[in-house]
């Protein structure tokens, strides 16, 4: 049995099985929307790009979701201005989904995506921890995936709120998952990652 290190309120993940062929990192907020909401946070942004390269290569799944939020006159969201800085998370070659609210799963592809990839594990982050973070977690959840809240790769969009944010995960054992830290996450997928020796015939310097 295999967990990531020092995860709370219990091991993760439950079944103690660490496969990166079973998982995939699912970064939300990446949109310029809920950029602007939030505010600037570089070691979150720094640890967001750690995980993208540090899993990858083990072959872990990564899901980049946007989130399509149609200002209705209140609230969190709100389409774009032309002024809005370009989405804070650029695609690369990994997948990208489009969710019609906060709930990374409503009237996405994402779920579908997940199970075609035989994803089960989630490892969650991104931008709105107490918003986007949270909605898409809660969904994910209760459609049965086991789920890590990386909480260091997390930006909220009121700073006040993320104990709070932590905290409702935790409660009653664990309710909606877990939580973690990047650094213990990239040290346990680390072994995954194939190596591949130099090419003797190389020039060496």
């Amino acid at each position: 049995m295999t967990v990531v290190a020092a995860t709370t309120p219990y091991a993760w993940p439950f079944d103690g099985r660490i496969d990166p062929t079973i998982t995939a990192l699912v970064i939300t907020g990446a949109d310029a929307a809920t950029a602007a909401v939030t505010p600037h946070d570089a070691s979150v942004e720094a640890n967001i790009a750690a995980l993208r390269a540090g899993l990858a290569p083990s072959g872990v799944l990564v899901v980049i979701v946007h989130h399509d939020l149609v200002d209705t006159g209140g609230g969190h969201g709100g389409r774009p201005s032309p002024d809005t800085p370009s989405t804070p998370v650029s695609a690369g070659d990994d997948l990208v989904v489009v969710a019609a609210g906060h709930d990374g799963f409503y009237g996405s592809r994402l779920d579908a995506a997940l199970r075609r990839a035989g994803r089960t594990h989630l490892l969650v982050a991104g931008l709105g921890f107490e918003t986007t973070v949270h909605s898409t977690l809660r969904r994910a959840n209760d459609r049965g995936y086991e789920c890590l809240v990386i909480a260091d790769a997390c930006a909220c969009g009121d700073p006040s709120l993320r104990a709070a944010s932590v905290s409702s995960i935790e409660m009653s054992g664990g309710i909606f998952g877990a939580v973690g830290r990047t650094s213990d996450v990239l040290v346990t997928y680390l072994p995954f990652i194939p190596f591949i020796p130099s090419d003797p015939t190389e020039e060496q310097p």
